[in-house]
């Protein structure tokens, strides 16, 4: 599956726009992981564990639009965007949307 943040594939040709291909996660943080923010918090640097837990639910909401798009018979997803969304408190909805296209 190709995927581009551009509306256009260069030396390639859209030959149909399928529809919109959509994914998303919804994670919470943990005990655990809050603990160490915290920690981290007081000294200060980069909360990895933040860092990671947000890696990962990218990755997730990536591979569920592209099961999407290909549910459609897409080969490709022009216009891909991600965004976020607090959902409740420590809760957070990660969104990769983008349109799913056929190409020449």
């Amino acid at each position: 599956m190709i995927l581009a943040t551009t509306h256009t594939i260069p030396n390639r040709e859209i030959a149909e726009t399928l529809g919109i291909a959509r994914g998303s996660t919804v994670r919470a943080r943990n005990v655990g992981r809050d603990i160490v923010a915290t920690l981290k918090n007081i000294v200060g640097g980069e909360i990895e564990e933040y860092t990671r837990l947000q890696a990962e639910a990218r990755e997730q909401a990536m591979e569920r639009m592209i099961e999407d798009a290909r549910r459609l018979g897409a080969d490709a997803i022009v216009g891909m965007m991600m965004t976020t969304a607090m959902v409740a408190s420590g809760a957070a909805e990660i969104l990769a949307y983008g349109t799913a296209v056929k190409l020449k």
